[in-house]
């Protein structure tokens, strides 16, 4: 029988229990890591980067900084780390190369982070996935390349590709996201 874990709450962190805390560590270090191999940092600076998201998260919510979650801690705790990445690529001259393998899109606002880097090959459901999303306009995926993979919000989006406002950007991300599913039910049914 699989005992279900019980989501940890902003109440739970701010009493400092050890183990709280090291299970937030502990769940979410490996999925940060993998996502964080996207980009071109060395392990090491990968490590770095995780420890120093999760000292800014912990100091975040210590210092009341955080009032509430609008999101998943991982999500939150992912966002920290993307900033101290791209930062840190910054620092080293490094860019963002923009050809993505994009193999996973949520219905959520997350960041990918499920998706194991070493499975050997792709799931039906993946497959089916990357070739729809070929099949979308060059818009459509890099709108969903950049929310989905990327995990830019709705704000990074709208400043990033040049739209007029975020109801732009909400309403567009939606149609995308209707198009493809439409067509991967599609070649389901």
């Amino acid at each position: 029988m699989v005992e279900k874990q019980v989501a940890i709450t902003l109440e739970d962190l701010r009493q400092g229990s050890d183990a709280v805390l090291k299970r937030v560590y502990e769940e979410n270090r490996a999925k940060f890591l993998n996502f964080a191999r996207r980009y071109s940092l060395s392990e090491e600076e990968n490590i770095d980067v995780y420890q120093d998201a999760y000292i800014i998260f912990y100091d975040n919510v210590m210092n009341g900084k955080i009032e509430n979650f609008t999101s998943s801690i991982s999500t939150y705790l992912f966002s920290i780390g993307k900033y101290l990445i791209f930062d840190r690529m910054k620092k080293n001259k490094k860019t963002v190369s923009s050809n993505y393998d994009l193999s996973i899109v949520r219905d959520d606002a997350q960041l990918v982070d499920t998706i194991e880097i070493s499975e050997p090959g792709l799931s039906t459901e993946q497959e089916l996935l990357q070739k729809h999303f070929g099949t979308l306009g060059k818009q459509c995926q890099e709108l969903l390349t950049l929310f989905y993979y990327r995990g830019f919000t709705i704000e990074e989006i709208m400043e990033h590709e040049g739209y007029n406002s975020e109801n732009v950007v909400k309403a567009t991300k939606s149609r995308c996201m209707k198009t493809l599913k439409e067509r991967i039910r599609a070649n389901t049914d």
